[in-house]
Protein backbone atom coordinates (compact mmCIF):
# COMPACT_ATOMS: atom_id res chain seq x y z
CA UNK A 1 0.00 0.00 0.00
CA UNK A 2 1.58 3.09 -1.18
CA UNK A 3 1.62 6.48 1.10
CA UNK A 4 -0.87 9.04 -0.36
CA UNK A 5 0.73 12.20 -1.23
CA UNK A 6 0.88 14.79 1.19
CA UNK A 7 1.79 17.60 -1.56
CA UNK A 8 2.19 17.22 -5.34
CA UNK A 9 3.70 14.01 -5.78
CA UNK A 10 5.36 13.81 -2.39
CA UNK A 11 4.12 10.95 -0.02
CA UNK A 12 4.91 11.19 3.83
CA UNK A 13 8.14 8.66 3.30
CA UNK A 14 9.99 10.86 0.54
CA UNK A 15 9.51 13.85 3.29
CA UNK A 16 11.15 11.62 5.67
CA UNK A 17 13.54 10.30 3.26
CA UNK A 18 14.14 13.78 2.47
CA UNK A 19 14.72 15.17 5.54
CA UNK A 20 17.06 11.92 7.04
CA UNK A 21 19.36 12.81 3.86
CA UNK A 22 19.34 16.60 4.24
CA UNK A 23 20.69 15.95 7.74
CA UNK A 24 22.92 13.38 6.94
CA UNK A 25 24.78 15.24 3.99
CA UNK A 26 24.65 19.02 5.74
CA UNK A 27 25.01 18.03 9.03
CA UNK A 28 26.12 14.76 9.87
CA UNK A 29 29.27 14.33 6.95
CA UNK A 30 30.89 17.54 8.10
CA UNK A 31 30.41 17.09 11.71
CA UNK A 32 31.80 13.48 11.34
CA UNK A 33 34.14 13.68 8.59
CA UNK A 34 37.54 15.40 9.12
CA UNK A 35 39.48 14.10 6.46
CA UNK A 36 40.06 16.18 3.33
CA UNK A 37 40.28 12.70 1.56
CA UNK A 38 36.82 11.82 1.92
CA UNK A 39 35.67 14.91 0.49
CA UNK A 40 37.84 15.57 -2.04
CA UNK A 41 38.39 11.66 -3.61
CA UNK A 42 34.80 10.45 -2.51
CA UNK A 43 31.65 12.58 -1.64
CA UNK A 44 32.88 15.14 -4.10
CA UNK A 45 32.97 13.18 -7.09
CA UNK A 46 30.56 11.13 -6.32
CA UNK A 47 27.76 13.68 -6.48
CA UNK A 48 29.02 15.13 -9.68
CA UNK A 49 28.88 11.73 -11.38
CA UNK A 50 25.50 11.50 -10.01
CA UNK A 51 24.22 14.42 -11.25
CA UNK A 52 25.57 13.95 -15.11
CA UNK A 53 24.17 10.28 -14.29
CA UNK A 54 20.72 12.07 -13.34
CA UNK A 55 20.83 13.84 -17.12
CA UNK A 56 21.71 10.53 -18.64
CA UNK A 57 18.68 9.25 -17.40
CA UNK A 58 16.26 11.74 -18.81
CA UNK A 59 17.48 10.45 -22.17
CA UNK A 60 17.65 7.18 -22.04
CA UNK A 61 15.93 6.04 -18.87
CA UNK A 62 12.84 8.29 -19.15
CA UNK A 63 12.88 9.52 -23.05
CA UNK A 64 14.10 5.51 -24.37
CA UNK A 65 17.03 7.24 -26.46
CA UNK A 66 20.16 5.51 -26.85
CA UNK A 67 22.51 8.04 -26.33
CA UNK A 68 26.36 8.33 -25.67
CA UNK A 69 28.45 11.12 -24.76
CA UNK A 70 27.57 12.47 -21.35
CA UNK A 71 31.42 13.33 -21.33
CA UNK A 72 31.07 15.56 -24.33
CA UNK A 73 28.36 17.69 -22.74
CA UNK A 74 30.33 17.90 -19.97
CA UNK A 75 33.39 19.27 -21.05
CA UNK A 76 31.45 22.07 -22.79
CA UNK A 77 29.85 22.91 -18.97
CA UNK A 78 33.25 22.75 -17.67
CA UNK A 79 34.94 24.97 -20.78
CA UNK A 80 31.79 27.26 -20.54
CA UNK A 81 32.25 28.20 -16.90
CA UNK A 82 35.82 28.79 -16.91
CA UNK A 83 35.66 31.15 -19.90
CA UNK A 84 32.70 32.93 -18.50
CA UNK A 85 34.60 33.46 -15.47
CA UNK A 86 37.49 34.03 -17.14
CA UNK A 87 35.55 36.96 -19.20
CA UNK A 88 32.84 38.10 -17.06
CA UNK A 89 34.65 38.35 -13.60
CA UNK A 90 31.79 40.13 -11.84
CA UNK A 91 29.85 37.22 -12.73
CA UNK A 92 28.85 35.21 -9.69
CA UNK A 93 29.38 31.65 -9.67
CA UNK A 94 25.90 30.40 -9.62
CA UNK A 95 24.98 32.42 -12.78
CA UNK A 96 28.38 30.54 -14.59
CA UNK A 97 26.84 27.44 -13.79
CA UNK A 98 23.87 28.41 -15.06
CA UNK A 99 25.18 29.58 -18.03
CA UNK A 100 26.67 27.08 -18.35
CA UNK A 101 24.18 24.28 -18.07
CA UNK A 102 22.00 26.24 -20.92
CA UNK A 103 25.42 26.16 -23.27
CA UNK A 104 25.67 22.50 -22.78
CA UNK A 105 21.67 22.40 -23.73
CA UNK A 106 22.17 23.80 -26.95
CA UNK A 107 24.57 21.28 -27.48
CA UNK A 108 22.33 18.62 -26.20
CA UNK A 109 19.43 20.06 -29.01
CA UNK A 110 21.98 19.80 -31.70
CA UNK A 111 23.00 16.80 -31.27
CA UNK A 112 19.89 15.49 -29.98
CA UNK A 113 18.09 16.28 -33.78
CA UNK A 114 19.13 13.02 -35.28
CA UNK A 115 16.80 11.90 -32.79
CA UNK A 116 13.73 11.96 -35.11
CA UNK A 117 15.11 10.27 -37.57
CA UNK A 118 16.87 7.21 -36.34
CA UNK A 119 17.00 5.50 -33.22
CA UNK A 120 18.83 2.33 -31.36
CA UNK A 121 22.44 1.93 -32.31
CA UNK A 122 22.35 4.46 -35.19
CA UNK A 123 21.40 7.04 -32.76
CA UNK A 124 24.06 6.12 -30.23
CA UNK A 125 26.38 6.43 -33.11
CA UNK A 126 25.11 9.34 -34.28
CA UNK A 127 25.16 11.19 -30.62
CA UNK A 128 28.56 9.70 -30.20
CA UNK A 129 29.65 12.52 -32.62
CA UNK A 130 29.30 15.46 -29.82
CA UNK A 131 31.90 13.60 -27.82
CA UNK A 132 34.68 14.02 -30.44
CA UNK A 133 33.08 17.16 -32.01
CA UNK A 134 33.35 19.11 -29.02
CA UNK A 135 36.69 17.79 -27.60
CA UNK A 136 37.81 18.52 -31.11
CA UNK A 137 36.74 21.82 -30.74
CA UNK A 138 38.10 23.03 -27.89
CA UNK A 139 41.80 21.42 -28.71
CA UNK A 140 41.53 23.04 -32.18
CA UNK A 141 40.70 27.04 -30.97
CA UNK A 142 42.68 28.17 -28.16
CA UNK A 143 40.43 30.93 -27.24
CA UNK A 144 38.53 27.82 -25.33
CA UNK A 145 41.95 27.11 -23.28
CA UNK A 146 42.64 31.01 -23.37
CA UNK A 147 45.92 30.13 -25.82
CA UNK A 148 47.51 28.35 -22.97
CA UNK A 149 50.06 25.84 -24.21
CA UNK A 150 50.66 23.56 -21.57
CA UNK A 151 47.31 21.69 -22.14
CA UNK A 152 46.11 21.96 -18.87
CA UNK A 153 44.50 24.95 -16.83
CA UNK A 154 44.07 25.85 -13.65
CA UNK A 155 40.47 26.67 -12.54
CA UNK A 156 39.58 29.62 -10.60
CA UNK A 157 38.36 29.63 -6.78
CA UNK A 158 34.75 29.32 -6.44
CA UNK A 159 34.02 33.21 -4.99
CA UNK A 160 30.21 33.17 -3.90
CA UNK A 161 28.93 36.56 -2.11
CA UNK A 162 32.48 37.76 -2.24
CA UNK A 163 33.50 34.80 0.12
CA UNK A 164 36.00 31.62 -1.81
CA UNK A 165 35.28 28.63 -1.23
CA UNK A 166 38.58 26.61 -1.64
CA UNK A 167 38.50 24.29 1.19
CA UNK A 168 37.21 20.39 0.31
CA UNK A 169 34.26 20.49 2.77
CA UNK A 170 33.32 24.13 1.90
CA UNK A 171 33.62 22.82 -2.06
CA UNK A 172 31.59 19.97 -0.86
CA UNK A 173 29.00 22.13 0.36
CA UNK A 174 28.84 24.08 -2.80
CA UNK A 175 28.28 20.49 -5.18
CA UNK A 176 25.73 19.32 -2.59
CA UNK A 177 23.79 22.07 -2.50
CA UNK A 178 23.30 22.37 -6.09
CA UNK A 179 22.69 18.51 -6.55
CA UNK A 180 19.99 18.91 -3.94
CA UNK A 181 18.38 21.44 -6.20
CA UNK A 182 18.59 20.15 -9.57
CA UNK A 183 17.42 16.36 -7.98
CA UNK A 184 14.36 18.00 -6.38
CA UNK A 185 13.80 19.88 -9.90
CA UNK A 186 14.42 16.08 -11.59
CA UNK A 187 12.45 14.24 -9.55
CA UNK A 188 9.12 17.05 -9.99
CA UNK A 189 9.89 16.39 -13.71
CA UNK A 190 10.09 12.89 -13.56
CA UNK A 191 6.55 12.59 -11.89
CA UNK A 192 5.17 15.20 -13.88
CA UNK A 193 3.62 15.52 -17.35
CA UNK A 194 7.11 16.15 -18.92
CA UNK A 195 7.97 12.60 -17.33
CA UNK A 196 4.73 10.78 -18.59
CA UNK A 197 5.93 12.05 -22.04
CA UNK A 198 9.12 10.68 -22.38
CA UNK A 199 7.94 7.66 -20.87
CA UNK A 200 4.87 7.54 -23.51
CA UNK A 201 7.52 7.99 -26.34
CA UNK A 202 9.94 5.76 -24.83
CA UNK A 203 7.73 2.87 -24.64
CA UNK A 204 5.55 3.48 -28.05
CA UNK A 205 6.00 6.73 -29.63
CA UNK A 206 4.12 6.23 -32.34
CA UNK A 207 0.97 5.37 -29.87
CA UNK A 208 2.59 8.71 -27.60
CA UNK A 209 2.03 10.93 -31.02
CA UNK A 210 -1.46 9.52 -32.02
CA UNK A 211 -2.10 11.12 -28.31
CA UNK A 212 -1.03 14.26 -28.69
CA UNK A 213 2.15 14.29 -27.99
CA UNK A 214 5.03 16.31 -29.61
CA UNK A 215 7.71 14.04 -30.37
CA UNK A 216 9.68 16.72 -31.49
CA UNK A 217 9.41 18.56 -28.66
CA UNK A 218 9.33 15.36 -26.14
CA UNK A 219 13.26 14.26 -27.50
CA UNK A 220 14.89 17.53 -28.52
CA UNK A 221 13.37 18.76 -24.45
CA UNK A 222 15.11 15.20 -22.86
CA UNK A 223 18.43 15.97 -24.96
CA UNK A 224 18.54 19.40 -23.59
CA UNK A 225 17.97 18.77 -20.44
CA UNK A 226 20.28 15.86 -20.26
CA UNK A 227 23.03 18.20 -21.67
CA UNK A 228 21.67 20.85 -19.07
CA UNK A 229 22.61 18.56 -16.62
CA UNK A 230 26.04 17.02 -17.93
CA UNK A 231 27.05 20.42 -18.06
CA UNK A 232 26.33 21.69 -14.82
CA UNK A 233 27.65 18.50 -13.58
CA UNK A 234 31.20 18.92 -15.65
CA UNK A 235 31.53 22.98 -14.50
CA UNK A 236 31.19 21.25 -10.86
CA UNK A 237 33.65 18.19 -11.61
CA UNK A 238 36.28 20.59 -13.03
CA UNK A 239 36.38 23.41 -10.62
CA UNK A 240 36.09 21.22 -7.35
CA UNK A 241 37.22 17.91 -7.89
CA UNK A 242 40.09 18.01 -10.98
CA UNK A 243 40.71 21.75 -9.93
CA UNK A 244 41.97 22.05 -13.74
CA UNK A 245 40.71 22.10 -17.17
CA UNK A 246 42.07 19.76 -19.91
CA UNK A 247 39.96 17.91 -22.67
CA UNK A 248 41.49 14.64 -21.82
CA UNK A 249 39.84 14.82 -18.65
CA UNK A 250 36.41 14.48 -20.73
CA UNK A 251 37.17 10.95 -22.83
CA UNK A 252 35.11 8.72 -24.31
CA UNK A 253 36.03 6.59 -21.47
CA UNK A 254 34.17 8.92 -18.61
CA UNK A 255 31.28 8.71 -21.20
CA UNK A 256 31.05 4.90 -20.92
CA UNK A 257 31.59 5.13 -17.14
CA UNK A 258 28.29 7.50 -17.27
CA UNK A 259 26.71 4.97 -19.28
CA UNK A 260 27.35 1.64 -17.14
CA UNK A 261 26.13 4.13 -13.97
CA UNK A 262 22.70 4.11 -15.28
CA UNK A 263 22.60 1.03 -16.00
CA UNK A 264 23.73 -0.84 -13.02
CA UNK A 265 21.66 2.04 -10.95
CA UNK A 266 18.40 1.44 -13.10
CA UNK A 267 16.96 2.66 -15.68
CA UNK A 268 14.39 5.50 -15.30
CA UNK A 269 15.44 5.87 -11.77
CA UNK A 270 16.66 9.00 -10.08
CA UNK A 271 17.91 6.91 -7.23
CA UNK A 272 19.76 4.72 -9.46
CA UNK A 273 22.22 7.58 -10.64
CA UNK A 274 23.21 7.75 -7.19
CA UNK A 275 23.89 4.35 -6.92
CA UNK A 276 25.09 3.48 -9.93
CA UNK A 277 27.56 6.51 -9.20
CA UNK A 278 28.21 5.40 -6.23
CA UNK A 279 29.00 1.48 -6.63
CA UNK A 280 31.29 2.56 -9.93
CA UNK A 281 33.15 4.81 -7.92
CA UNK A 282 33.73 2.74 -5.02
CA UNK A 283 33.97 -0.63 -6.36
CA UNK A 284 37.48 -0.15 -7.62
CA UNK A 285 38.44 1.30 -4.38
CA UNK A 286 36.95 -1.63 -2.31
CA UNK A 287 38.58 -4.00 -4.75
CA UNK A 288 42.18 -2.40 -4.74
CA UNK A 289 41.63 -3.08 -0.76
CA UNK A 290 40.34 -6.72 -0.33
CA UNK A 291 43.28 -7.46 -3.08
CA UNK A 292 46.06 -5.77 -1.15
CA UNK A 293 44.39 -7.52 2.25
CA UNK A 294 44.35 -10.71 0.45
CA UNK A 295 47.43 -11.12 -1.79
CA UNK A 296 49.65 -8.70 0.26
CA UNK A 297 50.68 -6.68 -2.94
CA UNK A 298 51.49 -9.89 -5.05
CA UNK A 299 49.04 -9.08 -7.34
CA UNK A 300 50.39 -6.19 -10.18
CA UNK A 301 47.45 -3.15 -9.98
CA UNK A 302 46.80 -3.70 -13.98
CA UNK A 303 45.87 -7.56 -13.04
CA UNK A 304 43.65 -5.32 -10.76
CA UNK A 305 42.16 -3.24 -13.16
CA UNK A 306 41.48 -5.54 -15.59
CA UNK A 307 39.66 -7.59 -13.28
CA UNK A 308 37.23 -4.80 -12.60
CA UNK A 309 36.91 -3.84 -16.15
CA UNK A 310 35.44 -7.83 -15.85
CA UNK A 311 33.42 -7.46 -13.20
CA UNK A 312 31.79 -4.53 -14.57
CA UNK A 313 31.28 -6.39 -18.12
CA UNK A 314 29.59 -9.39 -16.32
CA UNK A 315 27.45 -6.88 -14.41
CA UNK A 316 25.74 -4.96 -16.82
CA UNK A 317 24.98 -8.40 -18.97
CA UNK A 318 23.66 -10.03 -15.67
CA UNK A 319 21.34 -6.80 -14.94
CA UNK A 320 20.25 -6.44 -18.56
CA UNK A 321 19.40 -9.84 -18.62
CA UNK A 322 17.92 -10.79 -15.06
CA UNK A 323 17.19 -6.80 -13.41
CA UNK A 324 16.84 -4.52 -15.94
CA UNK A 325 15.72 -1.58 -13.38
CA UNK A 326 19.55 -2.25 -12.01
CA UNK A 327 20.32 -1.87 -8.17
CA UNK A 328 17.95 0.53 -7.39
CA UNK A 329 14.91 -1.95 -7.82
CA UNK A 330 16.87 -4.88 -6.11
CA UNK A 331 16.65 -2.24 -2.99
CA UNK A 332 13.39 -1.43 -3.71
CA UNK A 333 12.46 -5.34 -3.86
CA UNK A 334 14.03 -6.34 -0.67
CA UNK A 335 12.92 -2.90 1.27
CA UNK A 336 9.53 -4.59 0.65
CA UNK A 337 9.71 -7.64 1.37
CA UNK A 338 11.01 -6.44 5.18
CA UNK A 339 8.41 -4.17 5.58
CA UNK A 340 5.73 -6.86 4.24
CA UNK A 341 6.65 -9.15 6.42
CA UNK A 342 6.47 -7.11 9.96
CA UNK A 343 3.21 -6.81 10.13
CA UNK A 344 2.51 -10.29 9.55
CA UNK A 345 4.51 -10.94 12.15
CA UNK A 346 3.20 -8.41 14.86
CA UNK A 347 -0.20 -9.82 13.64
CA UNK A 348 0.84 -13.64 14.59
CA UNK A 349 2.79 -12.35 17.51
CA UNK A 350 -0.56 -10.33 18.65
CA UNK A 351 -2.61 -13.83 18.23
CA UNK A 352 -0.51 -15.84 20.45
CA UNK A 353 -0.77 -13.54 23.52
CA UNK A 354 -3.26 -14.70 26.47
CA UNK A 355 -5.94 -12.41 26.19
CA UNK A 356 -6.92 -10.22 29.40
Amino acid sequence: MHDKPLFMTYSRGDVANFVVLMALAFAVVPLMIETDYWYSSILIPWLCLALAAIGQQFVMGYAGQLALGAAGFMAAGAFACYNIELRIPWMPFPLSLLFSGLIAAAFGVLFGLPSLRVRGIYLMVATLASQFFIIWMIDKFGWFKNYDSSGIITAQDIVIAGRSFTSPMEMYLVVAVVVTVLTILAVNMTRGSVGRNWMAVRDMDIAAESMGISLLRAKLQAFALSAFYCGVAGALFAFTYLKSLEPVAFDIKLSFQILFMVILGGLGTINGAFIGAGFILLFPVVLNTVGNAWFHGMIDATIISAIEQVVFGALIIVFLIYEPLGIAKLWENLKSRLFSRRPVAEAAAAKQEPAG
